[in-house]
């Protein structure tokens, strides 16, 4: 099979192929249709490499379509490969370093989600940029009324706009913020919309409603979770998951010594950013008896409060994904007993799971029907 490499650009596109160690053709393109001649159903079909990025999703399913084998290239390895030696990076380089690596058989892969799990991301994703931007706005809003000396009660997120239309607000300042709320208003519709979407798409997942029963997990950690694993089994145990989002603590072993500092930060940064969170609403909870809990408290008296949020996301991770891998509820004595590892020995008893899911549903029905709070912090995820 014929061995072709490409380098996915903004604006080019980069095509080196290899026989025998030598290059022989390459091109550069402006748009993936242009090589269907290199690369199309009438042309021989060829093993093809593309580095994991944005675009790769689409150029995956379009090659593989067109009859070709493609390998999708895990970009965190790319020294391996030979990318970026000896200070020497550009499209046409980068490409034919591809294909020798994969005439070579040198090519770390990348895990390519299911068309389903792209879906659910692509969700996400918008509404985390819709998310972020009602924070900025709100942020803003509540600087510009402070500027001028008045001020409004604090509330949760999505009651900010009844409560300011409430608040006794100067002309003026209702002025200055008129803009800002005009853009608001129809994002909070908007916001609304994708959230209905997501959970459309996690009632097609089950996993999400078994990962939503653990303590400070909701419908968006989980289904972020899934989105991001895809399956659990790929992982042939905790540990190895944890190191792919980041969340163990980099080493140096260097001159015999073992060292280890921060974590390593590896990954998916915002779902790595959510666990971080459920981990501090671990923290928080005024459940004493939960094994999770209790183990935080531990960690928070031997090491503080900062150290022992990323332990707890750290371990809650390997719980999700052992439930995930065992398709089973959080239960609290079973994690106590032996933790994640428990998870796969003992099995759960259908009553407990089906109470457990029932009580997940109902929780998610009470904080949709929920009246609007007057005091309280504001979540900007």
């Amino acid at each position: 099979m014929r061995i072709v490499a490409l380098d996915l650009g903004a604006k080019k596109i980069a095509y080196c192929e290899i026989s025998d160690g030598k290059v022989i053709d390459r091109a550069t393109v402006r748009s993936l249709e242009e090589l269907e001649t290199r690369l199309g159903p009438q042309a021989e079909n060829a093993c093809v490499a593309i580095e994991a990025c944005r675009e790769a999703w689409f150029v995956h399913a379009v090659l593989t379509k067109w009859g070709n084998k493609v390998l999708l290239v895990d970009t965190t390895r790319r020294k391996q490969i030979g990318i970026g030696q000896h200070h020497r990076k550009n499209d046409r380089i980068d490409a034919e370093a591809l294909a020798r690596a994969v005439e070579e058989g040198r090519i770390p892969l990348a895990h390519l989600l299911s068309p389903h799990r792209q879906n659910l991301r692509r969700e996400l994703s918008v509404r985390r940029a819709l998310v972020e931007t009602r924070a900025q706005y709100i942020t803003t809003i509540r600087g510009l009324i402070r500027e001028r000396g008045e001020l409004i009660r604090s509330c949760d997120t999505e009651y900010f706009l009844a409560n300011v239309r409430k608040s006794r607000l100067s002309d003026e300042v209702r002025a200055t913020i008129k803009p800002l709320l005009a853009i608001l208003e129809p994002l909070e519709q908007q916001l609304a919309d994708v959230e209905q979407r997501i959970e459309q798409l996690c009632a097609e997942e089950p996993a999400i409603n078994l990962l939503a029963t653990a303590p400070g997990v909701g419908m968006i950690v989980a289904a972020s979770f899934v989105s991001v694993i895809d399956e659990a089994k790929r992982f042939d145990n905790a540990h190895k998951l944890q190191s792919y989002l980041g969340l163990v603590p980099s080493e140096d072993t260097t001159g015999g010594k073992r060292r280890l500092g921060s974590i390593s930060k590896q990954g998916n940064g915002y779902l790595r950013a959510l666990l971080v969170q459920a981990a501090w609403n671990i923290l928080r909870r005024d459940d004493q008896n939960d094994p999770l809990r209790r183990w935080a408290d531990a960690v928070v008296k031997r090491r503080g409060k900062r150290i022992a949020v990323i332990a707890v996301a750290r371990r809650l991770a390997g719980v999700l994904w052992a439930m995930w891998r065992d398709g089973t509820v959080y239960d609290p004595e079973l994690v106590a007993r032996a933790g994640a590892r428990g998870l796969r020995v003992a099995s759960q008893k259908l009553e407990f799971r089906a109470a457990t899911l029932e009580r997940g549903a109902a929780k998610i029905h009470r904080r949709r029907t929920r009246p609007a709070r007057k005091k309280g912090g504001a979540s900007s995820r």
